[in-house]
């Protein structure tokens, strides 16, 4: 079974940024990302991707954007461009067995149904912006690990067993 994983920086107001950047940006946070992150396929928008400004090595990148044919994939880049999160999610799911959604905010939203962990840096200040990380509801969500790290953790959540997955 795939692992769908949700990893972001949440401000406490739920806040990833303003549509062109995200607000924090903490060394020891992008070092946990690349960690995690290498090696698997990552989803993102074609925002997010245009804001990283790159293709992150060592990673699968999919966009997802209304006009895939528009996104210029440089010789020897593996990445693709796809027009839904569900097919980003399907391709993603055939070349590896966990799958990183890495925004933005309607990313996150589009693929919440199908996403099975949340990995997050949760950062203790508010931040102004408009695009925002869905929220956790705790009837789905777990907390299942806290990092503790000054001005953030670092916080994993497992969804719960539903009624008929129950033993």
């Amino acid at each position: 079974m795939t692992s769908f994983i949700a990893i972001a920086i949440v401000a406490a107001n739920g806040v990833l940024g303003d549509g062109e950047k995200q607000p924090f940006e903490f060394a020891e946070d992008w070092a946990r990302y690349k960690r995690v992150t290498l090696g698997h396929p990552m989803i993102m928008g074609r925002r997010t991707h245009d804001a990283i400004g790159r293709f992150l090595p060592g990673r699968t990148t999919i966009i997802v954007t209304r006009r895939p044919e528009t996104v210029e994939i440089p010789d020897g880049v593996d990445a693709y461009a796809v027009a839904s999160v569900d097919a980003a999610l399907d391709l993603a799911a055939s070349l590896d067995d966990v799958v990183y959604v890495a925004g933005g905010g309607e990313i996150y939203r589009q693929a919440w149904p199908r996403l099975t962990e949340l990995d997050l840096t949760e950062v203790h200040a508010e931040a102004s912006g408009h695009v925002t990380f869905p929220e956790i509801d705790p009837t789905r969500w777990v907390e299942t690990r806290r990092e503790p790290l000054g001005p953030f953790d670092f916080v994993g959540y497992g969804q719960l067993a539903t009624r008929g997955e129950q033993s």
